[in-house]
């Protein structure tokens, strides 16, 4: 690829906010793998600066940015507050606009996701495929029913947000979920098929326009004023960056609403019967989208805490390499960094992992882990409790 002309339109604020005091690097998943400057927040930082001075870049720009899992642990660690985040988001949306940095065949499986009638159907096919043993291990697929049955509201107390590959996917969680906030005394409803996906792949792989659109019927498939739960910590993520994304007051007053599901519930435990066997030692694996950008994984442990006793890894929430669609567009780099996860599992010596993040627990199992939602666990427990 030739340098050609880029105009990313990163507030320049934002790219002189950044130091370079490298303490964001020991907290960046791709450069642990790569030791790459260039493969840090601080280095990409730099590249950016350079493009929006010369109006240029070239593929090794592209490949730099392309591979930023977007975990947002360096903002988590950085004193000033740089908002890395958005500008990594930024700079993929001008690249997808006026590059072909998006290829034709990625843009049509991103806007499947948004098609509940297509998605299912290919979900069938896997499962069939599944069934045949037609499917490479490797994928780590949950077990993929050919026929879920429907979720059963229960009243109108809070919403359950059901997204995308989650409900084709795992639907089991969903009802899992659902049977623990109904024990702490709420009725549940669902959307309807316009909340077919937030769109936060969309917003990774820098498709705007499309993730755009996706928040828009989202919006429309919750009205009321009733809490919005979400037990994807990807998901809640973004729908709590709406009001950035959309920037309208409607946008901003949807995204208030949202809460994830263990947010939620730490206001409502002593309505949950009581724990009476005896507490499994459980790690929990923060998903970064819970950590980093939500700031909510703290409610995760109290929750558990009620019925198990929760183990912190060592390892200061790095990054596990799902990273949305990373893991699969970067699977070698994506792997390197699971190793390092793993490491911090074994060191644990726990009977299970939880992690509150669909991509994680697929990436996870992928690399022989066994892992489950905390709300799984919870509603095993609380049922044989009881």
């Amino acid at each position: 690829m030739k340098k050609v002309a880029v105009k990313l339109g990163i507030d320049s604020e934002d790219l002189a906010s950044c130091v370079a005091c490298g303490l964001c690097l020991p907290h960046c998943p791709t450069y642990r793998v790569t030791q790459e400057e260039s493969a840090s927040p601080r280095g990409r930082i730099a590249l950016m600066r350079q493009a929006e001075t010369t109006g240029l870049i070239d593929q090794e720009f592209v490949e730099f940015m392309d591979a930023c899992v977007q975990c947002r642990g360096c903002e988590t660690a950085c004193p000033a507050g740089v908002p890395f985040g958005s500008m990594m988001e930024t700079t993929r949306e001008a690249l997808a606009e006026q590059t072909r940095y998006q290829p034709l065949w990625r843009r049509w499986g991103y806007r499947i996701l948004g098609c509940p009638k297509i998605l299912t159907l290919g979900s069938k096919v896997l499962a069939v495929l599944q069934k045949l043993n037609l499917l490479p291990s490797k994928l780590a697929l949950p077990k993929i029913p050919l026929l879920q049955g429907r979720l059963v509201p229960s009243g109108r107390d809070v919403w359950l947000f059901t997204g995308c590959v989650m409900d084709a996917w795992m639907r089991d969680t969903h009802r899992a979920v659902q049977r623990v906030i109904e024990a702490a005394g709420a009725g549940v409803r669902f959307p309807d098929k316009q909340a077919a996906c937030c769109g936060a792949l969309h917003v990774h792989a820098g498709l705007g326009h499309e993730a755009r659109r996706l928040a828009e019927r989202t919006m429309e498939a919750f009205p009321g004023q009733a809490p919005i739960l979400v037990d994807s910590a990807g998901c809640g993520a973004q729908l709590k960056e709406y009001g950035r994304l959309l920037d309208s007051a409607a946008a901003h007053e949807f995204s208030q609403r949202v809460l994830d599901v263990h947010e939620w519930l730490v206001n409502h435990l002593d309505a949950l019967p009581p724990a009476h066997a005896d507490a499994p030692r459980i790690a929990i694996q923060d998903p970064c989208h819970l950590r980093h950008v939500q700031q909510s994984h703290d409610p995760v442990r109290v929750v558990l805490a009620r019925y198990v006793e929760p183990v912190i890894l060592d390892d200061e929430g790095l990054c596990c390499g799902a990273g949305g669609a990373y893991s699969m567009l970067h699977a070698d780099t994506a792997a390197a960094v699971r190793e390092r996860k793993i490491g911090s599992i074994e060191r644990a010596q726990v009977q299970e992992v939880v992690s509150a993040n669909p991509g994680c627990l697929l990436h996870l199992r992928a690399g022989g882990v066994t892992v489950r939602h905390p709300l799984e666990i919870v509603d095993d427990l609380m049922r044989k409790d009881t």
